[in-house]
């Protein structure tokens, strides 16, 4: 699977094709600004309720290139700081995206390390508790399976699985190249036949 295929293409272009239960919830935006697209296949972690656990397993476990896609089971506790974050760039982690807060942003900013969550909170959490690892999880409403396509940006979160996703680009790369092709002269005729189509069936 080529993995910088999937990178060209925004979500908002997946979402020409896509069904509403493949977008994450909006409330999951990225945390430091301009951040680029963050592209991979999916490494689900699940963590219990004030633990943080899986997500630090998952740092020494993800293969490289991964998007570490972890489900908090609260938002009281941060799921990871600087040094965890750190460490799994230096991995070769393509980045967060966690249901959930992390702390520490400034040093994340500064390391330029793509995080997609809730928020932030200065308090830690612990790591003590059994949760879920490289098997399906729900995070920002969006089962995610390990291998599914992850693609972020400040547009938002799609999830592209893994059997499908293949399909779904080549269908996403057809419909930009035709909106790429469609002058604005073009799109605003077509629209307002479409408008005008609207008034006139419901008597506006």
């Amino acid at each position: 699977m080529d993995i910088d295929a999937f990178a060209k293409l925004p979500p908002t272009a997946y979402c020409d094709v896509l069904t509403r239960d493949r977008v994450m919830d909006p409330g999951l935006r990225p945390l430091w600004s301009p951040m680029p697209r963050l592209c991979g296949p999916a490494y689900p972690v699940a963590c219990p309720a004030g633990d943080n656990l899986m997500l630090h397993v998952a740092i020494h476990r993800a293969p490289a290139g991964s998007v570490l896609v972890c489900a908090a089971g609260d938002s009281n506790w941060a799921m990871a700081g600087g040094n965890v974050c750190a460490y799994a760039q230096q991995r070769g982690i393509a980045g967060f995206v966690v249901d959930g807060l992390i702390r520490d942003l400034a040093e994340t900013r500064e390391r330029r390390f793509p995080v997609f969550a809730r928020g932030v909170i200065p308090i830690p959490g612990v790591r003590k508790v059994k949760g879920l690892i490289d098997v399906p999880v729900v995070c920002g409403g969006v089962t995610v399976a390990p291998g599914d396509v992850v693609v972020a940006d400040e547009e938002g979160i799609v999830v592209l699985p893994k059997g499908q996703a293949e399909a779904i680009l080549a269908q996403a790369m057809q419909r930009a190249e035709k909106d790429a092709k469609t002058t604005l002269e073009e799109w605003v005729k077509a629209h307002k036949a479409r408008i005008d189509e609207a008034v006139r069936s419901l008597g506006i």
